[in-house]
């Protein structure tokens, strides 16, 4: 992110930074906590330069102001080499209107929840595997999967493309945090396979737009009257977004916060580090984002969330860590590798 005359002390580009380098969580939060108090706008040279905000209401208000924040030259960090502008998340102003209009109409809370005792089937099947087998890794295994077959009931994919989906989304998440472009390209040209067979069908034989991505898109028209391009058209959020790291570019020159926060400046989340769902204001996390940008499918997310915990819950599982967890790099902060050892607890 541009923006004017900030004098930022703390260098993070240096090597040894623990948020870039560290696998510890505890550490990582501990450079956030001194960023947020000492220097809350910090500066990178790494991909092509940025500005990376640490507090909650400048990323608050920065997500809010679409007109001085925009999407469409950047929208992640590191960007995609290839330059490719995917809608909605790298469109602003009315290019994003139509892909934001067709994909909420097919996320809506009645809709979803025509969806759950499918997702929950899923997530039985699927945890049911690990719990056979006694062990497994939950997130590459497990959460690497499940919203695959998410998707693959949101955007009612044949069998074919369903696998298609569950084995190409893994290595392309894994290949862009690595700076693998070229399997990020294999990966990325797989989804638009499935995407040119899903529209190619729909057009054909169309499905209820409010049940189908496809078919919503479909319905359409760009800022000229032109159909779409025919492209694949709470506590748990707030502290684990793996995600932090989306991007917008100012058009115009703006100051965030100083150089130097007061000691004793009010923060939103008291101890943030720490897990509690007790906080009064857990509802004002930013996990999802805000303004024009926020996730479209965030009660499909939450959704998500909640059946995989009452399934875990449901089946009286004991479970421990067993080896050493990974954890992505900044800006992401989620963990990315846990092998665990589960036990059904025996009924009382």
């Amino acid at each position: 992110m541009a923006t004017a005359d900030v004098k930022i002390p703390h260098d993070w580009n240096v090597n040894d930074s623990e948020a870039v380098i560290s696998n510890d969580p505890q550490k990582i939060y501990k450079e956030y906590d001194y960023m947020r108090q000492n220097c809350p706008v910090v500066h990178c040279d790494r991909h092509n330069g940025s500005w990376m905000l640490t507090k909650y209401e400048d990323v608050k208000n920065v997500c809010s102001d679409g007109q001085t924040f925009v999407s469409s030259v950047c929208a992640i960090i590191p960007g995609d080499p290839r330059g490719i502008r995917r809608p909605p998340l790298k469109f602003d102003g009315k290019e994003h209107t139509p892909y934001r209009t067709a994909l909420d109409r097919t996320l809506r809370p009645a809709w979803l929840k025509c969806l759950e005792p499918l997702l929950e089937a899923h997530a039985e099947r699927e945890l049911g595997l690990l719990l056979k087998r006694g062990h497994g890794n939950t997130c590459s295994e497990f959460g690497a999967k499940f919203p695959a077959l998410v998707e693959k009931e949101w955007l009612n994919l044949d069998d074919r493309d369903s696998k298609l989906l569950a084995e190409s989304v893994n290595p392309f998440v894994q290949s862009w945090r690595t700076g693998d472009w070229g399997a990020v390209k294999r990966a990325s040209d797989s989804f638009y396979k499935i995407a040119r067979r899903v529209v190619a069908a729909r057009e054909v034989t169309p499905m209820k737009p409010e049940e189908d991505l496809a078919s919503s898109l479909l319905l359409e028209c760009d800022h000229d009257g032109q159909p779409l391009d025919n492209s694949p058209l709470e506590e748990f959020v707030r502290l684990y977004t793996p995600y932090k790291g989306f991007a917008r570019t100012a058009v115009c020159p703006v100051t965030l916060s100083g150089t130097v926060v007061p000691e004793k400046e009010p923060t939103t989340f008291d101890a943030p580090n720490q897990f509690n769902m007790d906080r009064e204001n857990i509802n004002t996390q930013l996990g999802f984002g805000r303004g024009r940008h926020r996730c479209a499918g965030m009660a499909l997310a939450r959704m998500m969330l909640k059946v995989v915990l009452q399934v875990f819950l449901k089946n009286r599982i004991d479970f421990e860590i067993d080896g050493e967890p990974e954890f992505a790099r900044v800006p992401e902060i989620c963990m990315i590798g846990c092998p665990m050892k589960f036990r059904v607890r025996e009924e009382p």
